[in-house]
C-alpha cells in the first residue's frame, strides 16, 4: 500500500494488523450473548422480554459509546483508548459470571457493550496511517474484524456444551484482556497525534470535532450504516432463534448456519474497501442497495399455499424456501452488506478528514443502534403479524428508503454541478459535495435576533419563534406526562401484588415532585450555557430512562422499593424540563407577545398531566405492545392489567420529540450567558417574592395534580375517581393556555391578585364539601381551583418581564438602551426558570402535606387549611408590592404613567 510521507510501510502494517486483530476479538465479545444468552435465560427463568433486554443491552451501549470513543481517539490517540477499552470490557465480561441477580447481569452487560465501541476507535486510528486513495482498502480490511461474530458462533456453542457458559465468558475475557495489553505494548501512536504533540498544537475542542454533524449528509450516511451494519448485527442476533423456530435446528447447527451469514457479512468487507477505492464508494452503495432489495424480497415471501380453480378442478400447490436456499441467499445478502459497510466508511475520511472520530462515531452509533432496535422490531413484527419473514419485510422497507434518498441526493447534486441534461453527463468525481451549505445543514445559532423590531419580527422573527414554540410544546407535554405518571401508577401497585404501605405510596407520588423541583434549579441556567436547541434535545431524550424503567419494574412484584424510589427520582427529569423550556421560549418573543407565548408553552405543556391521566387508564387495559411489552399482571379481583404500558406508551413519542428538537429548533446568540452572569438574579428582591407567588399558582396546580387521584380515593372511596381525575389538570392547563392574553391586556399583577382571592374561596369550599361528605361539591370546588391555578400561572409569569423592565434601568443606570433591553430579557428568563423551580416543590409538599395531615389528625383537611393561609399571604404580597397605588406595577397596569415609564427597557 501507499506510504504517507514519513510513515514506514511496516508501521502501516503493524497498525492495521493489530487493530484488525483487536477488533475481531472485541466483536467476538460484543456478540457473546447470541450464544450464552440462551443458557442464561434458562438459568434465571427469564421472560422473552427480559431476555431481549439482556441481549440488546450490550448492543445499545456499544452503539452510544461510539460517538464519545471516536472523539477521545481523535484527542488522545488510538493506542491508549483502544487498550483501555479492551481491558475494561474484559473486566465486565468476567464480572458477568459473578452476577447473581438479573439487575447485576444488566449492569455487566452495559460494560460488555464497550466492546462495540472498538470499531470507531480503529477507524479513527487506522485512517491516520493511510492516504485517501488507500483508506478504503485499509478500513475494509480492518472492518473484516466483524468476523468475530462468526468466531463466537462457531466456537462458543462447543465450549458451552462441554464446560458451561461461565467458561465461555472466562475464556473470552482473558483473551480480550491479553490482547489489550499487547496492543498497548506493540502499537504506536498515529502520525497525526505524534505531529501534534511535537508542535505543541492543542487537541481539537468538542465543538470543533462535532461541527460537521450539522450537515444533513452525515445523517444520510448514518441511515446507510443503520442498514448495512445495524441489520447485520440484528440478523446475527436474530438468526439462531429464527433457524431454530422455522427450520427446527438445534442450537449448535443453528449457530453454524447463522455463522455463514456473519462470515460473508464480515470477511468481504476488505474486498469492499478495494472495490470502493477502484470504482468509487457511491457505485458500491448502488450495488449494495440494489441487490439487497432483490434478496430481501425473496426472503420476505412467506411459505404460502395456493389453490387455482382449473378446468378439471382445483389445482393446489405451495411455495416455501428450503434451508439450503435460505442459507445461500442469506450468504449473498451478507456479501453485499459487507461491501456496503466498507463503502460507507470510505466516504467519511475523504469528506471529513479532520473529523473522522466525530462523524464516524455518529455514523457508527446509528449503525450500532440498528443492532439494538432491529431485533426488538423483529420480535414486534412477528408478534403483530405472526409471520416469521416479517423481519425481512421490515429491512426491505429500510433499504428502499435509503436507496431513494441516496439517488435523489445524487441527482440533485448532478443538476447543480452540470445542469439538467443528465443522460449526456460523463461520470462525475466520486467525492463531489452532495449537501448544499445553508439549505441542507441543520439549524444554526441565530446571531441577529431583534424581536422588538417590528420589521424584523414580521419578516423573519415570528416564523422562527413560532416554529420553536410548537416544537417546544409537545416536548414539554411529554415531560409533564412522565413527571406525573407515578400519580397514576402508585394507585395500582397494591392491586398487582406490591406490598407497599400507604406512607410508601405517598412517598412514591411525592418524590418526582421533589426531584423535579430540585432539578429545575439547575435546569434554570442550562439554556444560556448550552443553548436551547441542544438542551431541549438532551433533556427530552433523558425521559426515556424513567419511561422504560417503569415499564420493566412494575412487571415483577419482587422489584425492591429502592428501585421504585430511584425511578420516581428519575421522573423528576420531566419536571426539570419546564424551567429550561420556559427560559428558552422567553428569549424568542417580544414583550407584547411574551405573556401569551409563555402561557401557550406552559399551558399546553401542563396538558401533559391531563393527557397522562386520560391515556394511562386506557393503555394499561390492553397489551398494545404485544409480547415485546411483556405479560399482563393479575389483579386482586381476578382481572388483568398491563401496567408497564404506563411507561412504555411514551417511548416512541419521546424519540420523535427528541428528533424534532434537534432538527427544528434554534439557538439565540444573545441568550448565551455563563452561570456567573445569570446569578445576579439571586440579589434581586423580586426573584424571591415571585418565587412565593408562583408557588401559590403553579405549585398548587402541580401539587393538586399529583395528589388529586389519591386524595379523591381516600376521601371518597366509593367513587371510581380514576376515570375523571384528568379533568382537573386538563382545565388548569387549558385555562393557562387560554388566558395569557388577559394578563397581556389588563396586567399580570391585577389578574394575580384576583386569582388568589378566588383560590381562597375555592379552597374553603373544598373544606366545607369534605366536611359535608358531598362529592359533587368537592369536585366542583376542585375544578374551580384548577381553573384559577391556570389563570394565575399565566399572570405571574407575565409580571416578571414587566418587573425587570422597571428594575434593570433603576439598578443598572450605566447601561445603554440596547444593553438594558438584553439585560432585562436575560434576567427575566432566568427568574422565570428559577421561580418555576422553586414552585415545583408544590408537587412534593402538597401530596406529602396530605399524608402528614392524615398521619397527625386522621384527615387531609388540616393540609387544606394550611394551603388557604398560604394563599392569603400571596394575596397580601401581590397587593402590597405590586398592585396598590404606588406599587411597582400599578402605573403600568392602569396606563397612568408616562409612555417612557411604561417602556423602560427600550
Amino acid at each position: 500500500m501507499h506510504t504517507l510521507t514519513g510513515v514506514r510501510r511496516g508501521d502501516q502494517y503493524r497498525a492495521l494488523g493489530l487493530s484488525t486483530f483487536a477488533f475481531t476479538a472485541c466483536f467476538a465479545v460484543w456478540t457473546i450473548f447470541s450464544i450464552i444468552g440462551v443458557a442464561i435465560k434458562d438459568e434465571l427463568g427469564l421472560t422473552d422480554t427480559q431476555f431481549g433486554l439482556l441481549v440488546a443491552t450490550p448492543i445499545l451501549t456499544g452503539s452510544v459509546t461510539r460517538l464519545f470513543l471516536g472523539v477521545w481517539t481523535e484527542k488522545y490517540g488510538g493506542r491508549l483508548v483502544f487498550s483501555a477499552q479492551m481491558i475494561l470490557t474484559a473486566l465486565a465480561t468476567w464480572a458477568l459470571t459473578l452476577a447473581d441477580t438479573y439487575t447485576m447481569y444488566l449492569v455487566a452487560a452495559l460494560g460488555i457493550g464497550l466492546a462495540g465501541g472498538s470499531f470507531i476507535i480503529g477507524v479513527a486510528y487506522v485512517s491516520r496511517w493511510y492516504d485517501a486513495g488507500h483508506q478504503g482498502t485499509a478500513l475494509g480490511i480492518f472492518g473484516a474484524g466483524n468476523v468475530g461474530a462468526a468466531v463466537t458462533k462457531f466456537i462458543a456453542p462447543f465450549v458451552l456444551v462441554a464446560y458451561g457458559w461461565h467458561t465461555v465468558a472466562h475464556v473470552w475475557a482473558v483473551a480480550l484482556a491479553t490482547i489489550g495489553v499487547l496492543f498497548f505494548l506493540f502499537a504506536k501512536d498515529d502520525p497525526a497525534l505524534v505531529e501534534r504533540r511535537q508542535k505543541g498544537i492543542r487537541a481539537p475542542s468538542l465543538a470543533e470535532q462535532f461541527a460537521p454533524l450539522k450537515n444533513l449528509q452525515v445523517w444520510r450516511f448514518s441511515l446507510y450504516y443503520f442498514f448495512v451494519f445495524g441489520a447485520f448485527v440484528g440478523l446475527a442476533l436474530w438468526m439462531p432463534h429464527y433457524l431454530i423456530d422455522v427450520y427446527g435446528l438445534d442450537v449448535r447447527n443453528a449457530g453454524m448456519a447463522a455463522a455463514t451469514f456473519s462470515l460473508s457479512a464480515s470477511l468481504f468487507r476488505a474486498y469492499g474497501g478495494v472495490l470502493s477505492d477502484k470504482f468509487g464508494a457511491r457505485a458500491i452503495m448502488y450495488w449494495t442497495f440494489g441487490f439487497s432489495l432483490l434478496f430481501l424480497f425473496m426472503l420476505s415471501y412467506p411459505p404460502t399455499d395456493y389453490i387455482i380453480q382449473g378446468k378439471d378442478g382445483p389445482i393446489a400447490f405451495s411455495t416455501s424456501m428450503g434451508l439450503w436456499p435460505f442459507i445461500s441467499i442469506l450468504f449473498a445478502l451478507g456479501f453485499f452488506m459487507s461491501l456496503g459497510k466498507a463503502a460507507v466508511f470510505k466516504h467519511i475520511p475523504v469528506y471529513y478528514p479532520h473529523h473522522v472520530g466525530a462523524v464516524g462515531g455518529l455514523v457508527g452509533m446509528f449503525g450500532g443502534l440498528g443492532g439494538f432496535i432491529l431485533p426488538i422490531l423483529f420480535g414486534a413484527a412477528l408478534d403483530l403479524t405472526g409471520v416469521y419473514t416479517s423481519c425481512f419485510v421490515l429491512l426491505f422497507g429500510i433499504v428502499a428508503v435509503a436507496l431513494t434518498w441516496m439517488h435523489l441526493s445524487i441527482r440533485a447534486m448532478e443538476r447543480r454541478a452540470r445542469g439538467t441534461e443528465l443522460d449526456r453527463l460523463p461520470a462525475l468525481p466520486e467525492m463531489e459535495e452532495v449537501h448544499v451549505p445553508g439549505k441542507t445543514e441543520l439549524p444554526r445559532v441565530i446571531e441577529d435576533w431583534r424581536p422588538e423590531d417590528p420589521v424584523f419580527w414580521a419578516d423573519r422573527g415570528r416564523r422562527v419563534a413560532r416554529r420553536n414554540l410548537w416544537i417546544s410544546i409537545p416536548a414539554l407535554l411529554l415531560a409533564f406526562s412522565v413527571w406525573m405518571v407515578w400519580s397514576m401508577v402508585v394507585a395500582r401497585l397494591p392491586a398487582i401484588g406490591f406490598d407497599f404501605t400507604t406512607g410508601q405510596l405517598f412517598w412514591l407520588a411525592a418524590i418526582p415532585g421533589l426531584s423535579g423541583a430540585t432539578l429545575r434549579i439547575f435546569y434554570s441556567f442550562m439554556v444560556p450555557i448550552f443553548g436551547g436547541r441542544l438542551w431541549t434535545t438532551l433533556s427530552t431524550a433523558s425521559l426515556l430512562l424513567p419511561a422504560m424503567g417503569i415499564g420493566y419494574a412494575v412487571q415483577n412484584p419482587e422489584t425492591p422499593y429502592l428501585i421504585f424510589l430511584t425511578l420516581a427520582l428519575l421522573c423528576g427529569f420531566g419536571g426539570g424540563n419546564f424551567a429550561s423550556s420556559m427560559a428558552n421560549i422567553a428569549f424568542f418573543f417580544p414583550k407584547a407577545e411574551k405573556g401569551n407565548a409563555l402561557a401557550l408553552n406552559a399551558g399546553l405543556g401542563n396538558l401533559g398531566v391531563s393527557v397522562m391521566q386520560f391515556l394511562v387508564p386506557i393503555v394499561i387495559t390492553a397489551g398494545v405492545f404485544g409480547a415485546m411489552g411483556g405479560a399482563p399482571q393479575a389483579l386482586s379481583d381476578g382481572g388483568q392489567v398491563w401496567l408497564q404500558n404506563a411507561g412504555f406508551v411514551w417511548v416512541p413519542f419521546i424519540m420523535l420529540a427528541t428528533a424534532a428538537a434537534w432538527l427544528g429548533m434554534n439557538d439565540i446568540a444573545d441568550a448565551r450567558a455563563s452561570f456567573r452572569e445569570q446569578s445576579v438574579i439571586f440579589s434581586r428582591r423580586h426573584t424571591w417574592l415571585m418565587c412565593i407567588l408562583y408557588t401559590g399558582t403553579f405549585g398548587s396546580f402541580i401539587g393538586y395534580s399529583a395528589g388529586f387521584p389519591l386524595l379523591t380515593k381516600i376521601a371518597f372511596p366509593e367513587v371510581n375517581a380514576i376515570n375523571f381525575v384528568f379533568l382537573g389538570p386538563l382545565l388548569g392547563a387549558l385555562s393557562r393556555a387560554g388566558t395569557g392574553w388577559v394578563s397581556d391586556r389588563f396586567g399580570g399583577g391585577r389578574v394575580t391578585f384576583w386569582t388568589f382571592a378566588g383560590m381562597i374561596v375555592a379552597t374553603f369550599a373544598v373544606i366545607m364539601a369534605m366536611g359535608a361528605g358531598s362529592f359533587a361539591g368537592f369536585f366542583a370546588a376542585f375544578m374551580a381551583l384548577f381553573f384559577l391555578t391556570g389563570v394565575g400561572n399565566a399572570s405571574t409569569f407575565q409580571m416578571i418581564p414587566a418587573i425587570m423592565g422597571r428594575e434593570v434601568p433603576r439598578l443598572m443606570p450605566e447601561l445603554g438602551a440596547e444593553a438594558r433591553r438584553k439585560q432585562a430579557e436575560r434576567e427575566s428568563a432566568a427568574i422565570i426558570a428559577f421561580t418555576s423551580a422553586i414552585a415545583a416543590y408544590g408537587a412534593f409538599f402538597i401530596p406529602k402535606g396530605y399524608g402528614t395531615s392524615i398521619a397527625m389528625t386522621g384527615s387531609p383537611v388540616g393540609a387544606l387549611w394550611a394551603f388557604l393561609i398560604f394563599y392569603a399571604l400571596c394575596l397580601a404580597i401581590t397587593w402590597a408590592v405590586y398592585t396598590r397605588p404606588r406599587g411597582l406595577l400599578h402605573d403600568i397596569e392602569h396606563r397612568s404613567a408616562a409612555p417612557a415609564a411604561a417602556q423602560p427597557a427600550e
